[in-house]
């Protein structure tokens, strides 16, 4: 029996490594504003007798709207709060930095991203007293591009992947190739270089080691090779508006593919061409997935972790760990999850050169 270990040893400690707590900034509570019309009342209804039907009856509709006027002045400042912070995090200067995930043998992973992906070892981190290492991959350095960040506890040599998780995305100059390369090194072809059904862009699909999917994808030279993070939702357009409105998202496009009965929506922080994107696939009927234990997160960088954990709860997202600075480091962080359960962290963008150096 392979023993799993809980998941605050599995992410890094940099990011989520820590139990979680509920806390807020810029929350607006009106339990402690009483109206002052409600102590008008309190001592006027005793005395009601002495006014009659009519007076009585002015004197209540008159307090009703006292209070009524009182209320929607306090909703009018909340909404006020609540459309600034909306506001601001289509403002934020927001890019996804690296997803998270775990593996069973961390050298031969390692082996087969830079031999058959062509990606580049960035650096690796050994925690011996948490009993896990962490290794960065990629096309390029963490300050600019979007990277992988493998998590190997120690021990455990087998995750279950789930339902829920898709693919990662490569953008390569020459799909056919790529794939020969794979088979060359005794990795999984799990679709041969062709067109995408109904469509002209060549891809294919791979596995690695530890079976999560790579889509190949034929593209010109990019900026960001690793381009894609597909993860399934059981609401697109649910989906859709939480990750415009929480995560300050662009919806780059949709695609309905009525005759294998899924639809995908590409959203980001710019053109698919030049910037990592996530991929939301929702298939027809089916509104919930197993996610296994295998995939862990993304990390998205922002310039305020306090306005960004109040944008995600005023979508309906979930805080699973407070804005603030993480014991040791004093790199700010929060984390949530989505409307799904996906696990996202966003990290401080100064903080996060600050770390890299």
């Amino acid at each position: 029996m392979v023993r799993t270990l809980p998941m605050a040893s599995t992410l890094r400690p940099s990011l989520s490594c820590f139990r979680f707590s509920s806390n807020t900034r810029f929350g607006v509570s009106l339990s402690s504003q009483r109206p002052l019309s409600s102590l008008h009342l309190g001592s006027a209804v005793p005395h009601l007798h002495s006014f009659g039907l009519k007076a009585s009856r002015l004197l209540r509709e008159g307090n009703g709207l006292s209070i009524n006027a009182a209320g929607n002045a306090a909703q009018a400042s909340t909404s006020a709060v609540e459309e600034n912070v909306l506001d601001w995090v289509k403002k934020d200067s927001r890019r996804m930095l690296h997803v998270v995930y775990r593996v069973g043998d961390l050298d031969r992973t390692i082996k087969f991203y830079t031999e058959c992906l062509g990606m580049k070892l960035l650096r690796k981190r050994d925690i011996p007293e948490e009993k896990y290492t962490n290794a960065f991959l990629g096309y390029g350095p963490e300050d600019s591009h979007f990277v992988i960040e493998l998590t190997y506890n120690y021990g455990v040599d087998k995750y279950d992947i789930g339902t829920g998780f898709g693919h990662f995305g490569i953008a390569v100059e020459d799909v056919a190739k790529t794939v020969e390369l794979v088979k060359a090194k005794g990795g999984t072809v799990s679709r041969e270089a062709g067109p995408v059904k109904g469509g002209k862009t060549v891809i294919a699909f791979v596995e690695d080691p530890d079976g999560y999917k790579f889509e190949l994808i034929e593209r010109g030279p990019t900026p960001e090779p690793l381009c894609q993070v597909m993860l399934r939702v059981g609401d697109l357009d649910r989906s859709i508006e939480f990750y415009k409105n929480a995560y300050g998202m662009e919806l780059l496009r949709t695609r309905d593919n009525p005759q294998y009965k899924y639809t995908v929506a590409m959203l980001g922080y710019g053109p698919e061409d030049k910037n990592a994107v996530m991929e939301l696939t929702y298939n027809y009927g089916v509104t919930e997935y197993d996610k296994g234990n295998a995939y862990g997160q993304m990390a998205i960088g922002t310039d305020d972790v306090y306005k960004t954990a109040e944008a995600v709860k005023l979508c309906g997202g979930k805080i699973t760990r407070a804005p603030g600075p993480l014991p040791g480091i004093n790199t700010k962080i929060t984390a949530c999850l989505d409307l799904d359960g996906w696990k996202t962290v966003f990290v401080d963008n100064i903080d996060f050169l600050k770390e890299l150096e």
